[in-house]
């Protein structure tokens, strides 16, 4: 490697006259072979290439792996909605049964009135029957009296 003296790195130095840590470091370096400067940086990426590839594939599969489980994750989340869905239809049939029952009971109770206001419209037709009979039996008894009457009153006999 290349000598590392107190020439070569002056921004190591300690003491009030250094003004920057950069200054005088480009000057100070020796040439460096381009070749060399090739060699080295297609040794480091060959020594970290395969690493840096595997991470590579390693990143796509688990990002794969993310997708196929955000997928499925969507899926049960649909799963689930039709769940609550389900939940809901359940309720609203149970309500159905309720308001159903509540219907059929109206629906005998209005058959019940029905028929007692039919026995109560039958009956008072009978009671407005008996009273016209018995108006007219009461008519006909007062004109019989007075039939009767008309007769038992002395008529004054005819001479002859």
């Amino acid at each position: 490697c290349a000598d590392l003296s107190h020439s070569a790195l002056p921004f190591f130095g300690v003491g009030p006259s250094d003004a920057s840590p950069d200054e005088g470091v480009v000057e100070d370096l020796p040439l460096i072979d381009e070749k060399a400067v090739e060699q080295l940086a297609e040794g480091l990426i060959s020594h970290y290439l395969p690493d840096l590839q595997r991470s590579k594939s390693a990143l796509q599969e688990l990002t794969q792996n993310q997708v196929v489980l955000l997928e499925t994750l969507e899926q049960e989340i649909s799963k689930f909605k039709e769940c609550n869905s389900i939940v809901d239809i359940n309720a609203l049939f149970s309500e159905a049964k309720h308001y159903h029952s509540k219907l059929v009971n109206i629906r005998n109770e209005m058959m019940m009135l029905h028929e007692k206001t039919s026995k109560l419209k039958k009956r008072a037709l009978k009671l407005q029957q008996k009273r016209q009979k018995e108006e007219l039996e009461r008519e006909q008894q007062r004109e019989k009296e007075l039939e009767r009457e008309k007769q038992l009153t002395a008529k004054p006999a005819k001479r002859t």
